[in-house]
């Protein structure tokens, strides 16, 4: 008998699911039902039955605490599933340090996230931040000066080749980019990728990018990569892209960077401080385009996550390594 944590309505969504993966092992699940209160906890005795436990997107962010403060507290779990990437959250490594396995559920979003990076791209390229504010004012503005230069022309190049760094790499080909990528590990040739360099590398193509794409994970190492001084690597004519964490960018040096004229604009999904607080000079800049850390939002995304979980709950029954699965350290 297998325990498993989850929330009502996901033992509703793919509960016939989860009971087929265990009966083709020839076991059973015990579901055990987060309270539909947020506020609410399990007794003792549900803690001790919880072998394996999904962090669902349904849950966040109201039912995060309960769900966790579960899931610390039940000392034979030795699995976590989470809908989301990311997992620089502390509470993962406290679990992890207990000895349970986490896996995500990353690539569930790559195509959405990168779709809308592409979007802010091509909306910064053709100018249509100036075109939308005419439009407001009701006037017939067409652009001024000399004409954009076609993408075809240009540099993309994109910091983290993960599922959603590698989807903005498809894309930018796509558009006729010129597509530089950038990680730590060796690429194997089938990226969409037209050259490749390790992070160690990037001031010497800084120069030559006129889109710079941030796809990467925040660690130490990734913490402010992008700081005053790689910002004025840039050309002037250059923009940032990015939908990775806000912190791996120093906000202070991308403001100023703006305001001199230093980088030509930015799309920003993610930032250090979230919400962004109203009084933030970013907000003001009209060659900025800002979402509130929603790109990733998409109707089909809660049942990626899904098939993410049945998938390694397949694996996880038949001792096959776990897809995503977060290595200590």
């Amino acid at each position: 008998m297998i325990g498993l944590l989850v929330t009502n309505r996901i033992r509703e969504a793919i509960g016939d699911r989860i009971i087929a993966a265990a009966a083709s092992a020839g076991n059973e699940v015990d579901f055990v039902l987060l309270p539909p209160d947020p506020a609410g906890r399990l007794p003792p005795e549900d803690l001790q039955r919880i072998d394996v436990a999904f962090f669902s997107g349904d849950l966040y962010p109201d039912g995060s605490r309960g769900f966790f403060a579960a899931a610390q507290g039940a000392p034979r779990l030795q699995w976590l599933h989470t809908f989301n990437a990311g997992i620089d959250a502390p509470v993962f490594g406290r679990i992890m340090a207990n000895g349970t396995r986490i896996t995500t559920s990353s690539g569930s979003t790559a195509v959405p996230i990168a779709q809308t990076l592409v979007t802010a791209l091509l909306m910064l390229a053709r100018g249509f931040p100036e075109w939308l504010q005419s439009q407001h004012r009701r006037e017939w503005e067409p652009r001024p000066g000399p004409p954009p230069p076609d993408l075809a022309s240009q540099t993309l190049t994109v910091v983290g080749l993960g599922a959603i760094g590698t989807e903005i790499a498809r894309l930018g080909q796509a558009l006729g980019l010129h597509v530089v990528g950038v990680r730590r590990t060796p690429v194997t040739g089938a990226e969409p990728i037209d050259e490749f360099i390790t992070p160690d590398a990037l001031d010497t193509v800084l120069p030559r990018t006129d889109w710079l794409a941030l796809a990467a994970p925040l660690t130490p190492a990734t913490e402010h990569m992008i700081d005053d001084r790689r910002l004025t690597l840039l050309p002037p004519t250059a923009c940032l892209l990015n939908v990775g964490r806000g912190s791996l960018v120093d906000e202070s040096a991308l403001i100023r960077s703006l305001s001199s004229g230093r980088l030509a604009g930015a799309y920003l999904d993610v930032f250090e401080e979230e919400p962004l607080p109203p009084d933030s000079p970013l907000w003001n800049f009209p060659n900025v385009i800002i979402t509130p850390h929603n790109s990733s939002v998409s109707a089909g995304n809660e049942a990626r996550t899904w098939d993410y979980f049945i998938q390694n709950f397949e694996a996880w029954i038949h001792g096959q390594p776990l897809r995503n699965e977060v290595r200590p350290g």
